[in-house]
């Protein structure tokens, strides 16, 4: 790494040739159509910084923060230039110098670290919902004042990741995994406590505070057992642990991990056959697990177990929710969202669907609060085929 004004890597920098086949696929170069709001004109930003000792300003700032980190250009780059990983590392520099994540930012991450206090925390939010206290702009869907009670592990076959915010939000989800990985014949064993895995400290900057969580997970959960995870903010985390800790043991923790989709396409002979009518599910893929984990195949692969696949016509656009993306840059995010409900829109007229499937909580909430009055129900694939399969409410 280089000493100077972002520590950006110079060969990371510089593999970028400016080509402009990353545009289509930037959620806010399309909403605004603007190229400072472009992956392309965010790394000529950074080299100008970097190279050219141009100042860390108001714009500059702006231009980091509005990018959603979703990663899709990456995937669509023949230079295979490292997107994120220049954006994780200019953030952290940004948030080095307090230009970026407040401290009643940072005091509310610091709160998912702490799981009994997350839950309560929830609770109140969720009051505060039905209250008609909690704003709008956040963008959230009606939260449970009520949750199902905890899992109790049936062995140690594989690992089944709890995490935070799923857990305390969509825990249901979690009992659907637990129910198909004990379909299968396998058994699951649990970390000691919820814990929360550093996705959206990374996504902030809070570098060190990333690797004090991920060195809390990667403790909770030991052997070699599979880690089965169900959110692909968290699935992207987790399998980036030798790049986010830089340890060998962290990279050899994340070859473990893999996402619930992905472990239960490879035993799709093993579940159940479903004796109700196949409906025809919708799918949006998590920019976490398409364009990070590279994982959109087994999501269909489980849900065509019970399902008729119903595809979206905007190649894996991003939602517009990104981690807490959707909270802090709201006009942004609706506007991406827009998009998304357009495709969505697009889908339907073609022929009616019964539900929305997403793998990620994030992309489920930020969409569930605007799909209510299309009375479209969003759901997680494993939900949908655990229900499909009388194994779940």
């Amino acid at each position: 790494m280089l000493d100077s004004a972002l520590n950006l890597d110079a060969e990371k920098l510089s593999a970028c040739v400016s080509c402009g086949l990353c545009l289509p696929h930037c959620p806010t170069f399309r909403v605004t159509g603007e190229e400072a709001y472009s992956p392309r004109g965010r790394i000529d930003a950074m080299r100008g910084v970097e190279l050219d000792g141009a100042p860390i300003d108001d714009e500059f700032v702006e231009f980091m923060e509005t990018c959603v980190q979703c990663r899709g250009c990456e995937p669509a780059c023949p230079s295979n230039v490292e997107f994120g990983s220049l954006m994780e590392q200019t953030r952290v520099t940004l948030a080095s110098s307090k230009r970026i994540t407040p401290w009643w930012q940072r005091a509310g991450f610091r709160v998912l670290g702490h799981h009994r206090l997350l839950l309560a925390g929830s609770t109140m939010l969720a009051l505060g919902q039905r209250l008609r206290l909690v704003p709008e702009r956040l963008g959230l869907t009606s939260l449970p004042l009520r949750r199902s009670e905890a899992l109790t592990a049936t062995g140690g076959d594989v690992w089944l990741y709890t995490g935070c915010v799923m857990d305390a939000w969509q825990r249901d989800t979690h009992h659907s995994t637990a129910a198909l990985i004990t379909a299968t014949g396998a058994t699951f064993a649990l970390p000691e406590s919820g814990g929360c895995c550093g996705a959206l400290h990374v996504h902030a900057g809070l570098h060190d505070k990333a690797v004090g969580l991920a060195e809390r997970t990667m403790a909770s959960m030991p052997g070699d057992a599979p880690i089965v995870v169900n959110s692909a903010g968290c699935g992207a985390a987790l399998k980036d642990y030798g790049e986010i800790v830089g340890t060998g043991a962290a990279a050899a923790f994340a070859e473990r991990v893999v996402d619930a989709n992905e472990w239960l396409a490879t035993r799709i002979d093993q579940l159940p056959t479903s004796m109700t009518p196949r409906s025809k599910v919708l799918v949006q893929d998590p920019c976490h697990l398409r364009h990070v984990q590279r994982i959109d195949t087994p999501v269909r692969t489980l849900l065509g177990h019970v399902a008729d696949v119903v595809e979206l016509d905007d190649d894996g656009l991003c939602c517009g929710a990104g981690g807490a993306y959707s909270a802090l840059q709201p006009e942004m995010a609706g506007d991406i969202r827009d998009r998304k409900l357009a495709a969505i829109d697009r889908a339907v007229a073609r022929g009616p669907v019964s539900v929305l499937a997403s793998a990620n909580p994030g992309c489920s909430m930020h969409l569930s609060a605007a799909l209510a009055d299309r009375s479209i129900p969003v759901a997680h694939p494993v939900d949908i085929v655990a229900r499909a399969l009388g194994l779940a409410e």
